[in-house]
């Protein structure tokens, strides 16, 4: 491209360096980690949503627990270096001099002139960066590429990607070849052309013979996550070069052995966080925000990655740890037979909302989010000889903003009870509504809005619960199990609401119990419940499935072992259809790819997985957050409404349309057996 392309290019990269301080001033300040010098990068310290500041303390920490290694396993060797390779407005070195952290090491960073020049006059300026520089800086006015030069901290203006020129430049900063070096990279090669950077990781394997490469770049780009990255990039002129060639943990570890590095270890930070930061650090960040984006959070950690790479003995023992996976990686069991996705041509979007069935051809929806807002109408989706078409609910009184509530059809056909929610993490909905649809609307050929009778209850707060009707001496209940509630991160218990009395009711609930969790789901099955899956209270997805059976005083858990075991999974829906559960979508951890359906038999507790084909549905289609409801018009098939989220920094994605599932070309795998 033209040098007028490469000029704007490399201010858009330039750009995200300074997103990127405001990012990490804003966790330093809410007190995801310590770092007093971040503020005075940024003009003012602007607070940044939660799960920006958590992304951001997440990249601090795996940064930081690479260099604090090295610096443990060089610490007896008499000279050491850091070399920063787009160091940007980073505090890294004000941070370790002010630990007294770098005795003997020199921090040399290395950025594009404009970036070295304006952080130079920053650290000049201000008395704080100042007075952690000795007086050896360069006279003014300023010439060649040092910026600053002190006894531990060299700041150089030049082209990474100029090789000799980089070379040089170090070598007349007094860069020691031959010492212990670890070389930083934080999100700065994937924005040069791939040819470029891999010819940096190249030469810094030649040239510095006893060095560590630590990296922290994005990895899966082809998901749906993945393309709304993508596409953030590209609109700041900052594409994301390495993700076509590297677009996974071992293309990019087998890229830095083919290019002299003798051994290398990389991990997505999902494995970092849950595997290698404790527990009580965990609790404790944790504990900082209001927060409810997990799907979103889980999702931005396995699309970045921390990598270590060694050249030397010495600097294998810096090699990032292997992380203890609480949860051990299941490889989904694939079948080689995808379901289609078509989508249905109606304008509909929503995040956390919930469905039921009002009639044979009328779902209702209740609650969500949309581009809009928080949605407080309910809406529903009417089937009739034209299709499927939305239209507004009168209701007889407001259910209220809610999100990640449950909405339970009553058996008989006789209403529905609308169940929990929240309208922010903090605020849970504790009231409970029967509904009662009003019958005539089915014999109306196009009524413009369907009508709903709400009778209001009362019950304690709590969302991303289940809610499941059971049968215990001929009465039926409301069983709800786990959730979350404002004060803990996910609940264990179980309650029952007699329906015809609406009364809570206590029974004992004995046998293997279920560890607590919320976003699961949890199904009626021939007079018991069947549990699937869903977020441990220790953050972890899960895969386990359980029955709630009933017994003569109460009723008993009973685990199942499913084989294959599906891959561990939180924010699917399910369904039965026969002897047989349906699981559509979710977010997992350790699998490449997002979950299309898992079937598991009931009678003999196998499972298949099966990929869905969404060539003809918009992409990217998220499929958490949303609601979903089988139906049969001639063969049965699932219905798919709303889903997305916030997709860390690079914008919203709601899913603009409902989209079908056919189950036809698994219908004989949904037969129970013998027919």
């Amino acid at each position: 491209c033209g040098p007028e392309k490469q000029k704007k290019k490399k201010f858009a990269v330039q750009g995200t360096n300074d997103s990127s301080v405001v990012s990490k001033a804003s966790a330093a300040a809410q007190g995801y980690f310590r770092d007093p010098f971040i503020q005075h990068f940024v003009c003012k310290v602007s607070r940044r949503a939660p799960l920006i500041n958590r992304g951001y303390f997440v990249r601090w920490r795996a940064v930081d627990h690479c260099v604090r290694h090295f610096l443990h396993i060089t610490a007896k060797c008499p000279k050491r270096q850091i070399l920063s390779l787009g160091a940007g407005f980073d505090s890294l070195y004000f941070r370790l001099r002010a630990d007294g952290a770098l005795d003997g090491t020199v921090v040399f960073e290395v950025d594009f002139p404009d970036v070295a020049r304006r952080k130079a006059a920053l650290v000049t300026s201000n008395a704080t960066l100042r007075g952690l520089l000795d007086p050896c800086l360069p006279p003014s006015p300023h010439t060649g590429p040092v910026y600053l030069c002190s006894s531990q901290y060299r700041l150089l203006g030049v082209d990474v990607r100029e090789e000799s020129q980089t070379e040089a430049a170090l070598s007349a900063a007094g860069l020691d070849w031959a010492a212990p070096t670890l070389i930083l990279s934080e999100v700065v090669l994937t924005y040069m052309e791939t040819q470029r950077s891999d010819a940096v990781i190249s030469w810094a394997a030649k040239r510095l013979p006893r060095s560590l490469f630590v990296m922290y770049e994005q990895i899966r780009p082809d998901d749906p996550f993945g393309r709304v990255m993508q596409d953030h990039f590209l609109k700041l002129n900052s594409t994301l070069h390495a993700l076509q060639q590297y677009p996974d943990l071992p293309a990019q570890r087998q890229r830095f052995l083919d290019k002299w590095w003798t051994r290398c270890v990389c991990v997505d930070m999902n494995t970092f966080y849950l595997g290698l930061v404790p527990q009580e650090e965990r609790d404790r960040i944790e504990t900082l925000e209001p927060f409810d984006e997990h799907e979103e959070w889980h999702q931005k950690c396995s699309h970045y990655f921390i990598l270590t790479a060694s050249r030397g003995a010495l600097m294998e023992q810096a090699l990032l740890g292997q992380a203890s996976a609480p949860v051990p990686s299941v490889s989904p069991s694939w079948s080689s037979t995808e379901l289609k996705a078509s989508a249905v041509p109606v304008c509909l979007e929503g995040l956390g909302l919930a469905s039921t069935w009002m009639r044979l051809e009328g779902l209702l929806l209740t609650g969500g989010s949309s581009r809009g807002g928080r949605v407080t109408q309910c809406r529903s989706l009417i089937r009739d000889q034209n299709g499927w078409r939305s239209t507004t609910v009168e209701a007889s009184a407001d259910l209220g903003v809610r999100l990640y509530h449950t909405v339970t059809p009553l058996p008989g056909g006789g209403g529905a009870v609308v169940y929990g929610g929240r309208s922010s993490p903090l605020r849970p909905n504790s009231d409970l509504f029967k509904l009662t649809f009003d019958p005539s609307a089915a014999k109306a050929p196009r009524p413009d809005a369907e009508k709903v009778q709400v009778e209001p209850m009362d019950c304690t707060g709590k969302f991303r619960h289940t809610a499941t009707v059971v049968r215990h001496g001929g009465r039926h209940f409301l069983f709800v199990f786990g959730g979350k509630n404002q004060s803990a991160c996910a609940l264990g218990d179980s309650s029952f609401l007699s329906l015809d009395q609406q009364l809570w009711t206590e029974f004992p609930v004995g046998g293997d119990v279920p560890a607590a969790r919320h976003s699961h789901s949890a199904c009626s099955y021939l007079g018991s419940v069947v549990v699937f899956g869903g977020l441990s209270r220790e953050g972890e997805p899960l895969g386990d499935l359980s029955l709630l059976t009933p017994t003569e005083q109460g009723f008993d858990w009973i685990r199942a072992a499913v084989r294959p075991p599906p891959v561990p999974r939180y924010s699917h829906c399910a369904h039965v259809l026969g002897d047989k559960l349906i699981v559509v979508g979710g977010v997992w951890m350790h699998s490449d790819g997002a979950p299309g359906v898992v079937i598991v038999s009931l009678s003999t507790y196998s499972s298949m997985e099966f990929r869905l084909d969404t060539s003809s549905v918009p992409w990217p289609l998220m499929l958490h957050s949303f609601c979903s409801e089988l139906t049969d018009s001639g063969e049965p098939a699932l219905l798919l409404i709303g889903g997305g989220g916030n997709c860390f920094s690079f914008g919203t994605h709601l899913n603009p349309q409902p989209v079908s599932v056919c189950l036809q070309p698994v219908s004989d795998y949904l037969q129970p057996p013998g027919l």
